[in-house]
């Protein structure tokens, strides 16, 4: 397989430098080397007491190449991500490939009013995007591309994209299998990272089916061969459909998105016995799907009269609703709502701000889950960058109050410093399950100190050193992991990350 992906990448570089020969001005190739070291001291939980801080450098090397002509335009993004020292310095045919295809699309111009070619003028410009892409929309809240994360995040569909009168109208839809296989019937999908073995209740490794995947326990969570997502999921959708609808009103930019995806079912099932070992688990082969429903809008904008004597202030405010199903089946019923503005002065920006999203009462539930998903978006730039909510190591159940301050200072054109401060609270009550009274949580979470400095040393290389600091409570230690006094309080994270991206057919004229 791995030798396969080499052949593959060898053949569209011979193929890209041959096309860039003959149509050279049509063309893009541009590469990325980004290495992120990282010190970590309670990144994303609160470590136990006497764990020692974790130190690695990370990688993520891509070739992005592109085409574009005057009715297509192609993009192609093959990524390698892996950890310093993760493999041998000589490895073999056993070794898990990290490359892999990050982006593979192709954008079909179907109308577009300054060509007089088309006779479609429905339209000022329409096309049909499709294969594997990101989706990136405003301020990547609910939709991003997740550049943090060295894989990032990307999807399986196609778009439809029309421009009108101002308005922006954009169309998606995702239909997602496992195989194409001969014999195979009916659309179950098994939407999850599944082990192929397992040990079952008296030790012994099993072959595990595809269409199931073992649990903690009966009805308990997914064991996963690896996350599948940011957002502390635990099953991929098996389809969705999205309507973007955005256009600008002077300096007030409106946005609006419904977006539905749509959830395998599966029934709690088990495989073996009491006698002879046991292994429970959710087996995918239950007709229908658990659909959720996410649709609300935002609103940006430029305060005019106020600039010339306080500055430039820009300013946001939103909200979302999402009702319909969770992944389980559970009725769901959960809101989002923010706003924030920044104040520019010179080289200095400040910007208070508050948002929420709701969360479950655990003290006095009432079976419908409250808790909202910021689907697929990019947590790490909203809820502070030590990556303790909405991400791999999953959220509290009674969702998140986050007030913060984002400060922004800009020394030159090649540097600047950021300073954010984050005060995390829960929006609903927790019930304390190690309080025999059985009280409730403290609504405080803690607070988070976030520092950056970013410095571009020419065109292509850009360094960024960062460190965060927060400081949380037993609630947090309880809302993250079901525990208190077990961890440390006081978490730190520290990196350095090297971007280097070069545009392999930009010359730089000799003196």
């Amino acid at each position: 397989m791995k030798k396969l992906l080499y052949v593959q990448s060898y053949t569209i570089l011979l193929f890209t430098f041959l096309l860039v020969k003959s149509a050279q001005a049509q063309m893009s190739l541009q590469g990325q080397v980004r290495t992120r070291t990282e010190v970590r001291d309670g990144l994303g939980n609160l470590a136990k007491l006497g764990a020692k801080a974790a130190t690695f450098t990370s990688q993520r090397t891509s070739l992005n190449f592109g085409y574009r002509w005057d009715r297509l335009t192609f993009g192609v993004n093959i990524r390698d991500v892996r950890v310093w020292g993760q493999d041998a310095s000589s490895i073999n045919n056993s070794d898990g490939s990290k490359l892999f295809l990050h982006e593979a699309w192709a954008e079909i111009i179907l109308a577009n009013a300054n060509d007089t070619s088309f006779k479609t003028k429905a339209f000022e410009r329409l096309s049909l995007k499709i294969g594997r892409q990101e989706l990136i929309y405003d301020d990547v809240r609910l939709l991003g591309n997740l550049d943090w994360l060295q894989q990032g995040r990307r999807f399986d569909m196609a778009l439809l994209k029309a421009q009108k009168k101002g308005w922006q109208i954009d169309i998606g839809a995702a239909f997602n299998q496992n195989s194409d296989a001969f014999g195979r019937t009916g659309t179950f999908y098994v939407a999850a990272n599944t082990p192929t073995t397992i040990a079952n209740s008296k030790g012994d490794y099993i072959s595990l089916p595809s269409d199931f995947i073992p649990t903690t326990s009966k009805g308990g969570a997914p064991l996963l061969t690896s996350p599948l997502s940011t957002n502390g999921q635990n099953q991929m959708f098996k389809s969705m459909q999205m309507v973007y609808l955005s256009r600008k009103f002077g300096t007030t930019k409106f946005a609006g998105l419904f977006f539905k995806d749509d959830f395998q079912k599966y029934r709690i099932d088990s495989i073996g016995n009491a006698s002879n070992g046991l292994v429970y688990g959710r087996r995918y082969d239950v007709n229908g799907v658990h659909s959720r429903f996410t649709y609300g809008a935002m609103l940006t904008g430029l305060l005019n009269p106020l600039a010339k004597k306080l500055g430039k202030i820009t300013w946001q405010a939103f909200g979302y609703l999402q009702q319909g199903k969770n992944r389980d089946g559970q009725a769901l019923s959960a809101f989002h709502y923010g706003a924030n503005v920044s104040i520019q002065q010179g080289r200095l920006s400040i910007g208070p701000g508050y948002e929420l999203l709701s969360g479950s009462n655990t003290l006095t539930p009432d079976g419908k889950d409250h808790r909202f998903d910021p689907l697929y978006g990019t947590p790490h730039k909203h809820w502070g960058y030590m990556d303790y909510f909405y991400v791999g190591t999953g959220s509290a159940a009674g969702g998140l109050a986050n007030a913060f301050l984002k400060t922004k200072y800009t020394a030159n054109p090649n540097l600047y410093f950021t300073l954010d401060f984050h005060h995390f609270a829960l929006a609903n009550d927790m019930k304390n399950g190690l309080d025999a009274s059985a009280g409730k949580l403290n609504r405080q979470l803690g607070n988070e100190v976030d520092c950056i400095m970013n410095y571009s040393l020419n065109k292509f290389t850009n360094l960024e050193v960062g460190y965060s600091f927060l400081k949380g409570s037993d609630s947090l230690e309880y809302a993250k992991l079901g525990t208190i006094g077990q961890t440390k309080r006081r978490a730190h994270w520290a990196y350095i990350m090297l971007n280097i991206r070069p545009d392999f057919l930009t010359t730089k004229a000799a003196k």
